[in-house]
């Protein structure tokens, strides 16, 4: 059992530095791979409704389980062995696939986040570990919403997240990312109707960060999004398929000459 405390009585409400977070997106654009200044932008615009809802789940008889029974996320989703024990088609199949195909790990995720974590206060709370699930599960929602890793796809996997967590620096970076990619391809490709699509795609399901995690990965993929309510990337195909019917790699959008 984790005795660990609701929140921590020293814990900020509120962490809004808009100039901060607009350094930080700088750094990210001029290296996209650089994850470490996703967290910056993030802690930068931090507000109160993102603590409001985990401090909610985490004062709830079904949040303090979750949070209790699942404390090592980590360690589970890396254990691809064990995952690949689930039927063909499960959600942990098609995770262990992505992964695997992108070389990446949740440990991987937490290392750069720790390179960022030793110039901020850190909180022995609960509130600490519903946001450690959110960081863990990234990839993940990836898997469930059909979002490639492509810049635009993560884009809209943080819009979809906003939607569901209310990080008003995943929201910034959301859109502040998606005019760099729009200023870097010809007209008509939807890109903010992609990310405006993933954005209520996210309000509209239920939050994925609240589930038990163990379970969902053991259903069937296509099951798991119609319990979710997560509704298609339509949007974002379609502009992944105008990108590479005009000779764009999708990969490549940050890297095209503005």
């Amino acid at each position: 059992m984790d005795n660990k405390i609701i929140i921590d009585p020293r814990r900020s409400h509120s962490n809004f530095r808009p100039i901060k977070a607009l350094r930080h997106f700088r750094n990210l654009i001029a290296d996209k791979e650089d994850t470490e200044q996703v967290f910056h932008i993030i802690d930068s615009l931090r507000g109160k409704k993102f603590i409001g809802e985990a401090e909610k789940f985490a004062r709830s008889d079904y949040g303090i389980k979750i949070l209790n029974d699942e404390n090592n996320l980590v360690e589970y989703l890396d254990d691809h062995a064990t995952l690949r024990k689930t039927p063909m088609g499960s959600v942990a199949h098609a995770y262990c696939d992505f992964m695997e195909s992108e070389g990446l790990s949740a440990a991987g995720l937490v290392a750069e986040y720790d390179k960022f974590s030793g110039s901020i206060p850190q909180y022995n709370d609960q509130i600490q570990a519903y946001g450690d699930r959110l960081r863990d599960t990234h990839d993940l929602f990836h898997v469930l919403t059909g979002y490639g890793r492509d810049p635009l796809g993560e884009q809209c996997v943080l819009a979809f997240s906003y939607s569901q967590n209310k990080n008003l620096g995943v929201y910034f970076i959301a859109y502040a990312g998606g005019w760099e990619v729009k200023k870097r391809i010809p007209k008509g490709i939807p890109v903010f109707s992609a990310i405006r699509q993933a954005q209520k795609n996210g309000a509209a399901a239920k939050r994925i960060v609240e589930q038990s995690i163990i379970s969902l990965l053991s259903e069937q993929l296509p099951d798991a999004r119609k319990r979710l309510n997560i509704g298609a990337a339509d949007q974002y195909h379609h502009a992944i398929s105008l990108c590479k019917d005009g000779g764009i790699n999708p990969h490549d959008l940050l890297a095209l000459p503005v």
